[in-house]
């Protein structure tokens, strides 16, 4: 099992055939295979991505052709941008 990045509903895939590039969320349609689905996606990273030998993909919630791509839970820093901590940290002192 799985999470959909777009929706965050879980969604069913088998370790040894990850989501291919037509298939989408059952509940949102988002694409499966795509930057923001895989493992290896990471905001704080160049290109978004910590594979280094993967190319650039510029829309990174659309499904693609990575040869890297690995459907799973994203990296310890994916979603934790600058704007985002700080957002965070002043809504812990809001009244």
């Amino acid at each position: 099992m799985g999470t959909c990045p777009h929706c965050g509903k879980t969604v069913p895939y088998l370790e040894a055939m990850p989501p291919g590039r037509s298939d989408h969320c059952s509940h949102c349609g988002g694409a499966l295979r795509s930057c923001v689905a895989c493992k290896h996606y990471d905001k704080a990273a160049y290109n978004e991505c910590h594979e280094p030998s993967a190319e650039r993909v510029v829309e990174k919630d659309k499904a693609n052709f990575c040869e890297w791509y690995k459907f799973g839970p994203r990296s310890a820093g994916s979603g934790s941008t600058r704007e985002d901590m700080l957002e965070k940290a002043r809504a812990l002192f809001k009244k």
